[in-house]
């Protein structure tokens, strides 16, 4: 059964001096302010969607690599993904870094470093990004 979730922004002003609000429609757990300074400089309290993207990445490729270590054998006692994607202005996102630290049980660096790279691969949200350089750091606690 395939699933649409949905968000919605409202955007007032130009680019540089305008402001919006986010708003996470699917899963009614709010609204985020959004600005150009937040986006392109500091974010002061408001997200940008290289932020979201990264919140999307770093949640997607957990489930992922969860799911393939469990098919494995070797499910995680806990995966802890950070997401850095960057942004450069006037040229856009120049890539995205994953950094994994997992805890699993009778599993050795190597294969939970392949596993990792599997993960990459295969999420999703890795596949919809897939015109971006992705790079990853794995390494178990």
């Amino acid at each position: 059964m395939a699933t649409t979730r949905t968000a919605h922004t409202v955007w007032q002003g130009n680019l540089a001096e305008g402001k919006g609000t986010v708003t996470f429609d699917s899963s009614g757990i709010g609204e985020q302010a959004v600005s150009w300074p937040s986006r392109a400089e500091q974010a002061n309290g408001k997200t940008s969607p290289e932020e979201l993207i990264a919140a999307a990445h770093s949640s997607c490729f957990s489930m992922a690599l969860s799911h393939g270590l469990t098919q494995a054998g070797n499910p995680p006692t806990q995966l802890t993904t950070q997401a850095e994607v960057t942004f450069q202005p006037g040229t856009g996102i120049t890539g995205i870094h994953l950094t994994v630290e997992g805890t699993v049980e009778g599993l050795d660096e190597a294969a939970f470093t392949a596993a990792a790279e599997d993960a990459k691969k295969n999420c999703p949200v890795s596949q919809a990004l897939a015109g971006t350089e992705i790079t990853l750091s794995a390494k178990l606690a």
